[in-house]
């Protein structure tokens, strides 16, 4: 099991959603009005008057073959707008009750 957390801005919450149910994955933890900034080239998504944009993030967790169905999802969406911005991460779930 692998566990994937996906940090994207919020004009891309449908796309993501999506994305997951056509991969069928079901299950996810989801936040609304995350902040942060890109480590690369990113500007900071602070719901400020001077930085407007904000972040949605999911957390799901996956059996190992849905990790690059779901990883190459996401490149594409960023390919499409990068600008907008999405990231994954994903590290290994040890135990899960």
């Amino acid at each position: 099991m692998k566990s994937i957390l996906i940090v994207f801005n919020q004009a891309n919450t449908e796309r993501v959603e999506y994305m997951l149910d056509v991969l069928s994955i079901r299950g996810f933890t989801f936040w609304e009005n995350v902040q942060g900034r890109g480590n690369e080239n990113g500007d900071p998504h602070r719901g400020t008057h001077t930085w407007p944009e904000l972040n949605n993030a999911i957390l799901t967790v996956v059996a190992d073959d849905k990790v690059e169905p779901l990883l190459l999802a996401v490149r594409k969406l960023d390919k499409r707008n990068e600008e907008v911005g999405i990231r994954a991460f994903v590290w290994n779930i040890e135990q899960m009750v």
